[in-house]
């Protein structure tokens, strides 16, 4: 067997990290022969909770799992990790104003970021999944500066997967007959949910999803409203925020960035815009059309039209003043 490799979960006594945690351990997104230490991360308070989940990780008597550190130190948690699943952050409470949420944010992922910097391998592959999730991705790449800003993602995965859901049960067919749907943006009410390129497969036959819906009105406008209200569809109804398809979802994209995407498959990723990328600005977390081999994502490139140009613009702004607000002067 190969070498362990360390693994770190931050908000590891949380929702998202109860389910995250088995399905790594399960050997589902490092592959089935690669050794896991994980490095559990949370905040003092939680570390009663969190001995329980490391009872219950020995428990079940993982064969993948060698070590299990759980610390509050982020000095501890991230060293020498190879890949990191950050799920905590700051909640949105009530009477507090995104400016508020993004700046509190910005306390933790600088420190976090800080202690990465310090302490992490520079090729560890890192997934930010606590909202707003785009931004503060942003904002611990500005604080670990030795970290490559192509090492750093934000998941839309969730979105994607959702997206991909409404379509396979619109067309009555499994959800691995669906390829391609594309998340524009930001993980937040101005994503864009794109099915344009989106192929699905019909009594062996490949073809556009939208060419199989026939329902252009639909896919350009309820399909698109769903899937951006997915997520307060789930809290109206559970009263909790969705935890077992966003770790899911975390655990798809990691896979992904680990193990490579199949040929003709691109899934989506909030990467770092880089200026030239479908015109978005430069030094922002953006959810693109992406495929990956040897653990390294390239954007698709021409996949927009008239109608997306439009819908991209909107979500940029909004990443944009996002940016503003949690960095100011530090984004330049």
């Amino acid at each position: 067997m190969a070498e362990p490799i360390n693994v770190c979960v931050t908000g590891a006594a949380g929702q998202i990290a109860y389910s995250l945690i088995y399905i790594v351990a399960k050997g589902e997104v490092f592959g089935p022969e690669q050794p896991i230490n994980f490095l559990l991360l949370d905040i003092a308070p939680m570390m009663g909770v969190l001995e329980g989940v490391v009872m219950e990780i020995q428990d079940c008597a993982f064969p993948l799992v060698r070590e299990v550190v759980a610390t509050a130190d982020p000095l501890v948690g991230f060293k020498d990790c190879d890949a990191a699943f950050l799920l905590g952050a700051m909640p949105r409470r009530e009477g507090m104003e995104r400016k508020d949420l993004l700046q509190a944010n910005c306390k933790i992922f600088e420190a976090q970021g800080d202690a990465m910097d310090k302490v992490a391998k520079k090729t560890c592959k890192i997934l930010v999944v606590g909202n707003p999730a785009n931004t503060n991705a942003l904002i611990l790449s500005t604080f670990a500066p030795s970290i490559p800003k192509e090492n750093i993602s934000a998941m839309t995965r969730l979105d994607q997967n959702r997206a991909t859901g409404q379509i396979a049960a619109k067309l009555g067919v499994p959800c691995t007959d669906v390829n391609n749907v594309i998340i524009w943006g930001n993980h937040s009410g101005t994503q864009f949910p794109d099915a344009a390129h989106a192929t699905v497969t019909v009594g062996g036959q490949s073809t556009s999803v939208y060419d199989a819906v026939k329902d252009d009105n639909y896919l350009k406008m309820d399909f698109v409203k769903i899937v951006q209200q997915r997520g307060a569809a789930v809290i109206k109804a559970r009263k909790l925020s969705s935890a077992m398809s966003a770790a899911k979802a975390a655990c798809d994209h990691m896979r992904d960035w680990w193990c490579g995407t199949a040929e003709g498959v691109y899934v989506s990723m909030a990467v770092i815009s880089k200026g030239n990328t479908y015109g978005v600005d430069e030094n922002l977390m953006f959810s693109f059309p992406c495929t990956v081999k040897d653990k390294t994502w390239t954007v698709v490139d021409g996949l927009t039209n008239e109608f997306t140009v439009e819908k991209l613009k909107i979500t940029e702004e909004e990443l944009k003043a996002e940016r503003e607000m949690a960095l100011g002067s530090k984004s330049a």
